[in-house]
């Protein structure tokens, strides 16, 4: 794909509207006792379907930086916040890995594996600064990596299980959304 079809007025037109969808959708309080379901990752999911992982990537770095505008960022320290809203948003893009058998197969099994790699690449490094920044909050008696994997891998599971199931029940109500 040239630069041109990449970064098209609508392609950059689209990556807007995505991601103030995504912010919009974390304004929802979706929260079950300490664990979050993230509703924006399926967002960035199907753009890296529609678009490939640079496109994903893109738009999650977009997502997580309107975190700072909007005044929504559990702050800590640099290096913490970096890694919360830089990376981990920027890294729900790589959902984007799954779009050629996808564009192949058309297989909803592909855009299932789209909200995992997403889900999973977004909350490894939540994991990493839970184990890092966050040990101080750790129930009492529970280490650091043990409490990190439990909120963030359970709320990987809950964003990944929601948004597989939301994106299955729009592509059959709305397939051209999956096609560029």
């Amino acid at each position: 794909m040239s630069q041109k079809q990449v970064f098209s007025i609508r392609t950059l037109a689209e990556i807007a509207i995505v991601a103030a969808l995504a912010m919009a959708l974390s304004l929802i309080p979706l929260q079950v006792m300490w664990f979050e379901i993230s509703l924006g990752t399926l967002l960035i999911a199907l753009i890296s379907l529609r678009h490939g992982t640079l496109i994903g990537i893109i738009t999650g770095l977009i997502w997580g930086l309107l975190h700072f505008v909007l005044g929504k960022v559990y702050f800590l320290s640099v290096p913490q916040v970096l890694i919360e809203y830089v990376l981990a948003f920027s890294f729900a893009g790589f959902a984007g890995l799954a779009r050629q058998p996808f564009i192949k197969t058309g297989k909803d099994r592909f855009i299932v594996l789209a909200v995992v790699l997403g889900a999973l690449a977004k909350y490894f490094w939540h994991f990493v600064a839970g184990v890092i920044f966050w040990s101080d909050y750790a129930w009492k008696g529970w280490g650091a990596v043990s409490y990190s994997l439990i909120i963030n891998g359970v709320s990987c599971l809950l964003t990944l299980i929601v948004g597989s199931i939301i994106l299955l029940v729009i592509k059959k109500a709305a397939p051209k959304l999956f096609k560029v």
